[in-house]
Order: structure tokens, then sequence, then C-alpha cells
């Protein structure tokens, strides 16, 4: 499948996903808006449009709040399907008001600022453990010994999954993540299923375990939770943890690697910030922006709208493209270059608006822990091979990232 001839946005081509960024600087200079026709979907490029749209309530995550798929000219999904669906369609991310509110008001309560702040011994201690495990091994790979196990680790301890159990969670997590990609083949549908109908039967052995002995973990409060008369349902319970867990490392992990894969390629700054260990919190901001983890988040058009004179009609989908709204010159000066020392930064990598990402703070605390002893354990350290990007476009990573102490 490929991109209009007069288009340089290709998230099939191989070039394009090694570096999309010069190909976004195209589209911000074609206009606000554009039709791509290979996803059906208008292409929404600029940090002041993105940055509105995500807070416009005549968009939103799912319409079946207020319309079936027949009432909004879509096709429903295929039966198969359906445990994918059932497990998506009942988390915060994909659901409106009055079940957003009440869900997210219920699962906030876990990541208060008291509450995360707490956490930053243990996050910390998990971080120094791992880069210890890799400096005594003389190096590794990045992503498999530090990026994931850290925030793995620590959203399953908040909710109370027990270390034995916890090998699976990534491999179904990635496995489920393949359905936000742009049209996904029914191979990547098969595994987002199947990994469904596990992850879930597992949470709801879980969840019976913890009705009979509660304990202190985010499950626990859950199933104990009252919050002025609400409640969630076992299945929006389901779908909470799973969402919680894929969002809680999906972006933490693939920050980590990509941001780490730009201080290689750019040393005057890796240099600067082995100096100067106060930097982490910009640098920690800076190359979420750089390399943004999650390229595009879609919006549903509930009630027609208009950008730049183009009508956006009813039943039509938005992709709002938060790689490119990270680069955006009219918000962000020189763009492509990697400062770490920027503090005017407002980047959209936690999206905005309502869907704004609650866990958040825990990200910066774990990316700021992993980044600090990094650089404290390890100031030597190196590429060791040049990595290879995953041929995903929506969730950004890498493979994997070899490292050696030099």
């Amino acid at each position: 499948m490929a991109a209009p001839r007069d288009l340089a946005f290709d998230p099939w081509d191989p070039a394009f996903l090694a570096d999309p960024y010069p190909a976004y600087a195209e589209l911000r200079e074609q206009g606000r808006v554009r039709y791509f026709e290979p996803t059906g979907q208008w292409l929404v490029a600029h940090h002041a449009d993105v940055s509105a749209l995500l807070r416009d309530r005549r968009l939103g995550r799912t319409y079946l709040h207020r319309f079936s798929h027949e009432e909004f000219g879509r096709t429903p999904p295929p039966p198969e399907h359906e445990p994918f669906h059932t497990l998506n369609d009942h988390g915060m991310l994909d659901l409106e008001p009055p079940d957003h509110t009440r869900i997210r008001r219920l699962v906030s309560k876990a990541f208060t600022p008291r509450t995360v702040e707490r956490l930053k011994p243990y996050v910390r201690r998990l971080a120094d453990d791992l880069v210890a495990g890799l400096v005594e091994a003389g190096g590794g790979d990045l992503l498999r010994d530090v990026a994931e196990p850290l925030p793995v680790a620590v959203i399953a301890e908040m909710l109370g999954i027990p270390e034995s159990d916890r090998a699976p969670l990534r491999p179904w997590s990635a496995d489920i993540c393949g359905m936000y990609e742009l049209n996904p083949g029914e191979e990547a549908a098969a595994r987002a299923v199947r990994a469904s109908v596990e992850f879930s039967d597992y949470l709801r052995d879980l969840i019976a375990e913890r009705r009979k002995n509660p304990g202190d973990d985010l499950i626990s409060g859950l199933i104990a939770a009252h919050d002025e008369g609400d409640r969630l349902t076992e299945q929006e319970m389901i779908s909470t943890c799973v969402l919680l867990l894929n969002a809680g490392h999906e972006a933490t992990v693939n920050s980590t690697v990509n941001g780490w894969w730009a201080l290689f390629r750019h040393p005057d700054q890796l240099a600067a910030l082995r100096a100067d260990h106060s930097l982490v919190p910009t640098a920690v901001e800076e190359l979420m922006r750089y390399d943004t983890p999650l390229q595009l988040f879609e919006r549903w058009v509930l009630d027609e709208i208009e950008i730049d004179g183009q009508v956006i009609p009813r039943g039509a989908e938005i992709a709002m493209l938060f790689g490119s709204a990270n680069h955006d010159p009219a918000v962000f000066a020189d763009p492509s270059r990697l400062d770490l020392t920027r503090r005017d930064n407002p980047h959209i990598s936690f999206s905005a608006g309502i869907h704004y990402c609650i866990g958040a703070p825990l990200a910066r605390i774990e990316l700021a822990a992993s980044m600090t002893s990094l650089l404290e354990r390890a100031p030597t350290l190196r590429l060791a091979a040049e990595p290879v990007r995953k041929p995903n476009f929506v969730i950004r990573g890498l493979e994997g990232l070899a490292v050696e102490l030099g």
C-alpha cells in the first residue's frame, strides 16, 4: 500500500519509519489537514491543531456512547475479533464521559502526586539493581535488561501481580498493542485476540483471589472502591488493569531506548548530560519530544468540524500526528536539534484533555530513575551495534539496543 505520489507520508515505507520527521515537515507545509486515502483518515500535523483537537468534545475516542456502528456509517468489527474489542472498549482510554469520568476518578486515586512520590525509592532501587546487572555483565541489551523490566515490575507491583506470574505480561501487551497500528492484518488481529483472552482469564482469576484475600494493591483497591456510589464492573476492572499495564510500560520502554539511541547519535549532548546530571529532568522531556514514542492518536468526528476551511463530516476519523506536532517550528525553536537544556517544551507526548496520560508522573519518575542510574553506574556506556527499528509506525521503538561498557 503506497502513499499518494505527492505525499511523503508513507507509514509502511522503511525509509519513512527510520526517520519520519522530514515527511512531517513537508506535510505541515502543505496545509493544516490532509486526507490520507490508504487509511481513510484526515491527517493533522500542526501542534496548535493537535493540541486543540485533543480537547475538542466534538471528537471522541469512541462513538458507541452516541451511535451504533450503522448510524455512524461504520462496519462493526468481525465477530472473531470480539475478545479484543470487549477488552479494549471497556478501558478508559477508549471511553467517553460519563463512563470515562467515573473510571478515571476511581483509578486516579492510585496516581496522586503523593502516591507516585512514595514510589520513587522503590523505582530507583529497582533501576539500580537492573543497571548493576548490566554493568556486571559488561553490557547487554538495554531494552531487555533495563528498559523493559523496570516499568513492567513497577506497574505489576502496583496491581499486585505476583512476580512468578509476570513473564507473559510484556508479550500479551505487545500482541494487544499490535491492533493499534494502521490497518493491522489478520495475523496481528489473531495474536491480539489470543492475548486478550489469556490476559483477561488471568486477571479474572486474580480478581477472584483478591476478593477472598484483599491486599494493599490497586486491584484490591478497585474491588473495594466506592466513589459516590460508583463502582467498576468486573469487565471494566479487567480492561483498566490491561490498559494500565500496556500504557504504563509500552511508552516508557520505547522512550528509554529511543532516548538512548538519540543520545548515542548526539555525543555532545550525552557528554553534557554526563557532566551535569541535573539536566536529567529536561533531558527526559526533550528526548520524549525529539523521538516521540506514540506517533499517532486517533479521534472519531462525532459532530461536524471545520479545519482551515475544510469541513470534516460526522463519521470521519482524524489522525493526530504527535511526532509532527512535537517538531513544529511554530512552537519549538530549531525542532530538529536535540537540546537537553530546552526549557520551553510543551510537547504532547502524554496527550492532552480528558485523555491526558494518567500515569505521566510515574513515567517521568521511571525514565529519570533509569537515566540517572545509567549515568552514575555506567558512565562509559556506549553503543555496541546499530539497532534495528521495529516495523511499526504508531508505537515507535527498537527491536533492541545493544550496549557495552567502554
